[in-house]
This record gives C-alpha cells, structure tokens and sequence, in this order.
C-alpha cells in the first residue's frame, strides 16, 4: 500500500465514530454536504459563500452573466433610455412565480430594491447600489431605474434575488424562512447544519447538511450518507475519492480570489513594510503544489487576468524570505523585537490547516502569529465587526468590477459596505470613481487595471490564489457542472440514476 493512501487510510479509522453524527435525512433526498453551513436565507444580507449560492437556488435575480462574465437577461432585459434612466422589462418564463403561488411582478422589484436602500434596513448591499435616485413602476412588467450619476455597469449590479412585496411589507423573517422564484422552495430549516428545500419543477428533495470535517464528508459519501461535495477538501482526500470506484471526481478552473486581509487601522498590520514582508514571506507555489494538490493558480489582483477588467501585466508576488527579513528590520523589527499578530480564521479543517502553514511561513522571517479560529458564524461577524488583526478569506462570485467600490472604496465601511478592512487610500479612490463615471469600456478598463496596480503596490490585502472548482459526488449523480466561480446552480438539473 504506498505510504499516503496508508495515511489517509488511518485517518479515515480515526473518523469512523464521527459518522454517527446527525439525524436522518428523507430517503429520496439529494444530500450535498457542505464545510460550512448558510448565515442568512435573505438575500439583501447574504454576503458568505454559502448563503450567496444557496439564494440563488431560491431566488431569481433580474441579471445574469455570461461565460464572458458579461450581463445578460435574467428576469428582464433592458434598454439605456437616457444616461440616467434604465427601463427593465419582466421576461415571461421561468421565475414569474413565487412558491406561495403569487406572481412576481415589477411592484416586486421595486419594493426589493427600495428594501435594500432604505438604510434602516441596513443591507451591505446597499453601498453598490446608492447611485440609484428612484425607482417607477411602469406597469406590472415594467420598472424604471433613474441614477444620480451615469453608471455604464448599471445592470450587473442588480443581483439580488426579487422578494416578493407583501411580505416585505408584512415584515416576513426571510432569513430563516425564504420564500422567492427560483428553482427550489423553502421546506425547513429545522437545525443550523440542516436545511432542506424542494426543486419546484419536479419536487426532488435537496438537503445541505454542514460536515465540518473534510474526511468525514469524503467517508459519508462513500457510505452514501452523501451525494455530493464540492471545495474544500486536501488533495489527499481528492485522491482518495479518485481511486474509489463508486465516486466520480470532476474538476474545473475557478476565479474565486483567496487573500489575506488586515485592519488598517491597526497600529501593527497598518504598517506598508510589514504586510509586504508578509507578502514576501508567503511561498504560495509551495502551497498550491504541497496543500491545494496544483488545485488552483497564484494571484496578483482580485479579478483574474482574462476578465475583461483584469490586468495581465501585473507581477506575482515573489517569495523572498530574505526581503521579507529586511523589511522587518528597517521597521524596527527583529529577533529581539519580533511582532506578533493575531490570524483569525475559520475552524473548518482544512482552513485551519492552511492557517497553520502561513504561521509557519511567517515564524520563518521573524513574524509570530497566533492563531484563533472560530464556528464560521463567530468567524465570519468578527471580520464584518472589523475585530482582526489578521484573517484570510475568498472573494466568491465575482462577475463585475464594482467589487472595488464595494470592497474598497472608503465609504464603504461595514455596515454599509464590504471595505472590512478600513481601507483608506485617495488614490484608489479616485481610480475607483474615474471607472464608475467613465462611459468608454475600453477607458473603464484601463482605469480598473490602474487600480490593481495600485492594490498591489500598497497591499490592502496579500493576493494568494484562484482555487479551481473540485466536486465529488458518487457515481449514481448525473447533470451536475461545476461552475466557473463556485455556484450550485448545477443542482437545478443534477438527478439520481439507477444504482
């Protein structure tokens, strides 16, 4: 037996009597298990990877994309009547629906649209989306869009799942009971690691059941208390699944951007030496090669290199231990004054494995870290809180390049927007405004790769990688395509075969 299949063969003996754990799931049910359990069913507060495409399931969004990551018709299509003024037309098809058997209509749009603006709501959403001035019904399948200011990019930002009006107004709890258009309805969400929906066009039962463990996933789905898992698993275990003759491995290329992120306010990580020394310190091909099995590609920016806004010409960071060294002491750091940082990650297994790797990267040029992980939920509200030091996470889904005003542009501070780290920089800034006031692609373009050449030089985050795509699933799963940028909407059509 070669020594890593042995290995992995033990670890598998020592998770035997976690396999245990959970109640049953209904018999026809497709199970699909996940590192992490959903935070919100409401889509104007989903911002986690999990809840993101889980809504998707249960809502339908006026926008979609293409595989060019441009925007196309989802619900509606659209017209630019004036640099101020779009009309969206309801398409007649599949997401005209709610699962209480109302109709959605444009009444429905705007009300989930005035939801999210309205700042008692509160929604992080509503940052990308303040140069809306006012919103008109026109009729039941027209709705008119007026700006404050021209934005060319306009239409991919109008992606959050359409609620239905009535129940807004009646103050419907949304996120423990959602209630959309979309390809699955709501059925229960009887324990925060169970959620089980119901595909509306053929009553297929779907559960997500959260499996933190990543071997105990792969064991579950050997055993057939799972269908299916996509990410978030070792290479070893990816191996292990590709040798059992009863699962199917498939892999895809991703764009979902994992980094290290810090607060800027911090008087330690705040420094530009220190978070370049981190950024030298780091060997992601190590990583890539050694923990991610060649799963994934490094990163300079937060967009890919062949997004139509991406920046090719960007360099990757080297790994330079001995740069990293020099930093440090022209910062006044050294052996007898080494700093300390706190990383806070997520207590998944293989996160906290990766973790642990960057903290011994790190401890080899002189940076201590300690290292805090915590229940995703913990997790996840502490970095939105902006009470870090230190953490690492992805970026998931990214289609258009507004995530820049979102994510880092200074206004956009939690709650109001994603900048979590209080970045504060006058030259991304500008960059970011000159973009979303420019009407030329080509020269939107140019600003948005400006931009990332700025990121890259003062280092609001460490770029890390693009993490390629992995599902599991066993051999009696057919239809499911992993997508580009992680979602799950491949479980519109996924099905069982015979055994």
């Amino acid at each position: 037996m070669p020594r890593r299949f042995g290995m992995v063969l033990l670890l598998l003996i020592g998770v035997l009597p976690l396999l245990s754990c959970g109640g049953k799931s209904a018999p026809d049910s497709l199970r699909f298990g996940l590192a992490s359990a959903p935070v919100t069913l409401d889509p104007r507060f989903a911002t986690d990877a999990t809840s993101a495409r889980i809504n998707r399931l249960l809502y339908r969004q006026l926008v979609e994309f293409d595989a060019a990551q441009q925007p196309i018709a989802g619900l509606a299509e659209w017209m630019r009547l004036a640099p101020l003024h779009y009309r969206f037309h309801l398409l007649n098809g599949e997401g005209r629906g709610f699962h209480d058997g109302g109709r959605l209509t444009a009444r429905d749009v705007k009300a989930t649209y005035d939801s999210l603006l309205d700042t008692k709501t509160a929604s992080p959403h509503r940052g990308s989306l303040e140069m809306i001035a006012s919103i008109a019904v026109i009729d039941e399948d027209t709705v008119d869009f007026h700006l404050s200011r021209p934005d060319v990019l306009f239409p991919g930002r109008l992606v959050i799942g359409i609620l239905p009006a009535a129940a807004i107004a009646a103050g419907h709890t949304f996120n423990q009971a959602a209630l959309g258009s979309g390809p699955y309805a709501f059925v229960a969400w009887p324990e925060p690691g169970r959620l089980q929906l119901r595909r509306v066009g053929d009553g297929q039962r779907l559960e997500f059941l959260q499996v933190r463990d990543p071997t105990v996933r792969i064991l579950k789905l050997q055993r057939g208390e799972l269908d299916m898992v996509q990410n978030d698993l070792p290479p070893e275990m990816i191996r292990y699944a590709e040798a059992r003759p009863e699962l199917r491995v498939q892999r895809g290329r991703g764009s979902n951007f994992a980094y290290l992120g810090f607060n800027m306010d911090d008087p330690l990580v705040g420094q530009h030496a220190v978070r370049e020394a981190i950024a030298h310190a780091l060997d992601r091909q190590a990583i890539i090669h050694y923990v991610l099995g060649d799963a994934a590609r490094p990163a300079s920016a937060l967009l890919p290199p062949e997004h139509w806004a991406g920046n090719p010409a960007l360099p990757l960071l080297a790994y330079d231990p001995a740069r990293a060294r020099t930093l440090l002491a022209e910062a006044g750091y050294g052996e007898g004054k080494r700093p300390r940082i706190e990383y806070k990650t997520s207590s998944d297994a293989f996160r906290l494995r990766l973790a642990t790797i960057i903290q011994q990267q790190l401890g080899e040029v002189g940076i201590d870290v300690e290292l805090s992980s915590y229940d995703w939920g913990t997790f996840y509200g502490d970095i939105k809180a902006g009470r870090f030091q230190m953490f690492s996470l992805a970026w998931v889904g990214v289609k258009t390049p507004d995530i820049f005003h979102y994510a880092l542009h200074s206004s956009q501070v939690p709650p109001i927007g994603a900048n979590r780290g209080r970045f504060r920089s006058r030259a991304a800034d500008e960059l970011i405004e000159a973009a979303a006031g420019e009407e030329d692609p080509a020269r939107q373009a140019a600003y948005y790769r400006q931009l990332q050449a700025v990121l890259l030089a003062e280092l609001p985050y460490v770029p890390l990688w693009y993490e390629d795509q992995v599902f599991v699933a066993r051999r009696t799963i057919a239809g499911y395509t992993p997508a580009v940028d992680g979602n799950y909407d491949g479980l519109a059509v996924v099905r069982r075969t015979a055994e």
